[in-house]
């Protein structure tokens, strides 16, 4: 994987030992999973599916859905992956603003405040990483910013948001929904989030095809290949 939240970095490079993950390989899928999800939850193919599988149409018709195109997208955490998510929301004609903790050199806006971004966004998708620096930032008064028609996507890590907080903001329907590929517990989904039609689940799988789980395998191999015979690595973190 990409991220280093869960290693002591620090005691790895105290006792000598290499730490390397797989950078770039996983990019487009993981921003290609959190488009997915933003359809999937405004346009509630989820719900839809299941009324069809049901057999409730033609009988019934299921509710209106919302529109994806043109609207706000807010990004927390413009690295490779933020980068590719706003590329795609430009195919959206998306308005695209991002935070991070210091403006880069892109042509989307800055805005300073995590809870600034989400008033002004439709969708506030997470592609930070995670760690001390970020657990739980995304907390009540962010979502309660995003607001009753706000969509939190989160593709990143779940100990970035205030799991406790997103339940409740969903159960008073003081957020419009959510799509959750991460968990602060996984594999424990909360259950309340499980009827929930507003909100879509996956088990963290936001790398996980055939194309990039191949990859990321090459480049393990790669580092082993190149550590083993006293090479620089690859992809080296420690």
């Amino acid at each position: 994987g990409i991220g280093t939240d869960a290693v002591d970095l620090d005691r790895a490079r105290a006792r000598g030992v290499r730490v390397t993950i797989t950078p770039g390989v996983l990019t487009d899928d993981v921003a290609d999973l959190a488009i997915g999800l933003m359809l999937a939850v405004s346009r509630r193919i989820c719900v839809a599916d299941r009324f069809v599988r049901d057999g409730r149409w033609p009988q019934a018709h299921p509710p209106l859905s919302a529109k994806v195109s043109g609207k706000r997208l807010g990004i927390f955490g413009l690295g490779h992956v933020g980068r590719e998510i706003a590329r795609r929301g430009e195919g959206f004609a998306m308005t695209i603003a991002y935070t991070e903790r210091q403006p880069v050199e892109v042509a989307y806006r800055f805005v300073p405040a995590l809870d600034d971004l989400a008033r002004e966004a439709d969708f506030l998708v997470i592609a930070a990483s995670g760690g001390p620096a970020t657990r739980g930032i995304v907390n009540r008064k962010v979502i309660d910013a995003l607001g009753p028609k706000g969509i939190l996507i989160n593709v990143a890590r779940g100990s970035i948001v205030d799991e406790e907080a997103l339940v409740a903001a969903l159960v008073e329907g003081r957020l419009g929904g959510a799509g959750l590929d991460v968990f602060v517990h996984e594999p424990n989904v909360p259950e309340a989030l499980w009827s929930m039609d507003n909100v879509v689940l996956q088990p963290h799988q936001a790398s996980a095809t055939v194309d990039t789980r191949r990859a990321m395998a090459e480049l393990v191999l790669a580092n082993l290949a190149a550590h083993f015979s006293g090479k620089e690595l690859p992809t080296p973190v420690v």
